[in-house]
């Protein structure tokens, strides 16, 4: 590891650490104001922004990049605009610094409570989708942190791009242009000081592959907020409305495939099995899905038609036109299976009754657990977050999407009126 490397990283500490104490006392008008800033740079740098993402992709295609990656780094237009919207939606947001809840009097006349305050300083690494720059900038902005982004390779010169656009708009605002740094080299040692340095960074968001995660958690010296995949479920309970489960069905897994929120094994109820199986199979097939299945599966559809799932299928994060199908015997059955097998991140039942929709809330173990609904709707923006920094299937400190509130922490504060302790 070159000397220089090891200076450049300490110098982007340094400036993010120094940022952050600017941008943890800004009022919420100056932080809206900036990020209005950076709206206005970012239109006017659209052709900018997307040539350089074209540039991105040509590399990417002549490296055979796979297509679930091409498909999460490509930047539309039509996803340029929702990057814009996302923007605009966090500015509309509640911002929670500052904010004081469960305040009580206690007996000694001084008053308690909670503060909402800024995490400090977050380091990010993530790989592939270029709006994820602009994402997390955004969050990190609002709730009064200051950021260093480490995006994937592939992807260079989309995110210096946007990260030009982000500065422009910081110094139009009169902010600090280091609250938003996103690392200049592709050199992969980067990471690896990025997730040590504890004394200027608060906080590693990883978001990307289970191979890059596992390295994060295992490397980092400082807390992670993090998910190491996104193996989904659907189950579809023996009194599911069939004609609502069928688009819900379709739509988890083939909206879009390379993403975390797509249902990468559907449960099936046995009683609805035959009935339900061949419709969806259909659908599926139509759409060039390929499926793996149970015995029973097969010997409904045909051995032809689905591939015989291994253990491994009932573990897998296919990011691609793949479903493993699984008929069991109830709800119980459904739940083992999705806590044993799933990654805790999305996990949907399709039914009409209530207690059945009740228990699967309460035993299945994920970040969210959904009821007559498509796992595709797990996402920051859809949970009216404005954006998300990722989503967390940790328990402790945050969990699911991650926005504002979750970039943040609390403090207790006291307040009195001149006593003292006796």
């Amino acid at each position: 590891m070159s000397a220089s490397l090891n200076d450049y990283m300490q110098t982007l500490g340094q400036q993010a650490r120094a940022a952050a104490r600017v941008l943890s006392g800004a009022p919420t008008e100056k932080k809206n104001a900036a990020l209005s800033c950076i709206y206005d740079a970012l239109k006017t740098g659209r052709q900018h922004i997307l040539a350089a993402n074209a540039k991105d992709m040509q590399r990417g295609q002549e490296r055979n990049l796979d297509a679930a990656l091409l498909d999460r780094l490509e930047l539309t237009p039509v996803r340029f605009e929702g990057m814009l919207q996302g923007l605009k939606d966090v500015i509309a947001l509640i911002d929670p610094v500052g904010v004081i809840t469960d305040l009580a009097y206690r007996p000694s006349g001084i008053q308690i409570g909670k503060m909402r305050v800024p995490l400090g300083v977050v380091g990010m690494i993530y790989e592939s989708r270029p709006n994820v720059t602009l994402e997390a900038a955004s969050l990190a902005l609002k709730s009064g942190n200051a950021i260093i982004l480490r995006g994937g390779s592939e992807a260079f010169e989309s995110n210096q791009a946007i990260a030009k656009c982000i500065q422009n708009g910081l110094r139009a605002a009169h902010l600090p242009e280091h609250c938003v740094q996103v690392i200049d080299t592709p050199d992969r040692d980067a990471v690896g000081l990025l997730i040590t340095m504890s004394e200027f960074v608060d906080v590693i968001v990883p978001r990307g592959g289970k191979s890059l995660i596992e390295r994060i958690t295992n490397e980092a010296s400082i807390p992670v907020i993090k998910h190491l995949d996104g193996n989904c479920h659907v189950f579809v309970e023996r009194q599911a409305d069939l004609q609502k489960a069928l688009p819900i069905c379709f739509n988890a897994k083939t909206h879009r495939y390379g993403v975390c929120n797509a249902m990468e094994t559907l449960l099936l109820d046995e009683p609805i099995a035959e009935d339900f199986l061949p419709m969806i199979a259909e659908l599926y097939l139509e759409k060039g899905v390929e499926l793996r299945g149970c015995d029973e599966t097969r010997r409904i559809l045909g051995e032809t038609v689905v591939a015989k799932a291994s253990e491994e299928d009932w573990y897998t994060e296919y990011l691609g036109p793949v479903l493993a199908i699984k008929i069991v015997d109830g709800i119980t059955q459904a739940i083992d299976h999705i806590n044993q097998y799933g990654s805790h991140h999305t996990d949907a039942i399709v039914t009409e009754n209530y207690s059945m929709a009740r228990q699967f809330l309460r035993e299945v173990d994920s970040s969210s657990v959904m009821v007559n609904a498509s796992t595709r709707f797990a996402d920051g923006f859809e949970y009216g977050l404005g954006a998300e920094i990722g989503i967390s299937t940790d328990k402790i400190h945050a969990r699911g999407p991650v926005g504002l509130e979750g970039l943040t922490s609390q403090k207790w504060i006291v307040l009195g009126d001149g006593q003292i302790r006796h």
